[in-house]
């Protein structure tokens, strides 16, 4: 199995034990034979050009979809297709090339320590609200960039995302959240990547908060929008969230986001992962030979291997 350590990422080897035993795979023995027919679907599929995903990324596909092998092959067939319908926001390989105009206008930080409920906590603070939709973008491009080096390295039991904008214009993100990009990326993160968002907390004192969470909820399906939770203070947050896991300018216990961001991009603009960024651009795929079975058919029948491994 690929390991799990990171250079940014706090995981012991209890959590993945843990994690495994939530979806009845703590069993070596049955978490190889879920991970092998995971494999030989993928293999007879003709229309998913990359056959040699590598152990640790089928076992993580299984683990984001609960123990599901089926729901699994969706989400890989999923992630494929959507690198094919929408390249762009996978061939941006370079921060500090590609990257940089909208890197010195975001904080976008996976914080080092997960919730006590093995969650992974991602940070996102705008430096400014006058992004571009060209800025928009490589935002987009970013995200991607991050959640590959999650994906590869991370262990956990889903996410938590913290947004504050508490300084900036809400009605400038309205604006970001109409482009046509907005849906195929939301849908890329959740139904291609499996980001099982647990919550969202948005800090903000703004009016026009309503008409942003109308605006969100309209993307998100019912139950991910029942999830989003607003703070109007910083002060209102710290009362539901453990302060310790936070960046220390907001009293926490961890780096400082500037030096968090500093070496996430450090990590991030690696020969090693910029390499495994270009491998995995190329998992996509050839419709030409996509079965012609119906969409729902092909996703929920899943003509091939068949095995459910996931726990009530």
């Amino acid at each position: 199995m690929a390991s799990t350590q990171s250079n940014l990422l706090n995981i012991t080897p209890e959590v993945v034990h843990t994690i495994r035993k939530i979806y009845n795979l703590d069993d070596p023995k049955r978490l190889d034979e879920a991970i092998k027919i995971l494999d030989d679907w993928i293999r007879k599929q003709p229309h998913i050009i990359k056959k040699d995903f590598d152990k640790r990324f089928l076992e993580t596909a299984i683990l984001t979809c609960k123990g599901s092998v089926e729901k699994a092959k969706k989400q890989i067939d999923t992630l494929c297709t959507m690198k094919t319908l929408v390249p762009k926001f996978f061939t941006a390989y370079s921060l500090k090339k590609e990257l940089k105009p909208v890197l010195s206008k975001v904080w976008h930080i996976p914080l080092p320590q997960m919730t006590e409920d093995y969650c992974r906590v991602i940070w996102i603070k705008p430096q400014c609200d006058d992004f571009t939709p060209e800025e928009l973008l490589q935002f987009f491009q970013y995200t991607t960039i991050v959640v590959e080096y999650i994906r590869a390295h991370d262990y956990v039991d889903g996410f938590i995302i913290i947004l504050d904008y508490h300084d900036w214009n809400m009605l400038k993100l309205i604006a970001r959240m109409t482009t046509p990009d907005v849906q195929p990326f939301i849908n890329t993160l959740i139904k291609g990547y499996g980001g099982r968002l647990k919550n969202i907390h948005l800090i903000t004192e703004s009016k026009a908060v309503e008409i942003l969470l109308a605006t969100v909820k309209k993307l998100l399906s019912e139950k991910l929008g029942k999830r989003i939770q607003v703070h109007k203070t910083l002060e209102d947050f710290y009362k539901v969230f453990p302060r310790h896991l936070l960046p220390e300018e907001y009293g926490g216990k961890q780096n400082s986001c500037e030096k968090l961001q500093a070496a996430l991009l450090e990590e991030l603009s690696s020969d090693k992962h910029i390499e495994y960024l270009k491998i995995m651009s190329k998992a996509c795929t050839d419709e030409s030979k996509r079965p012609t079975a119906k969409f729902n058919e092909e996703y929920m029948g899943m003509p091939g291997s068949f095995r459910n491994l996931k726990v009530d």
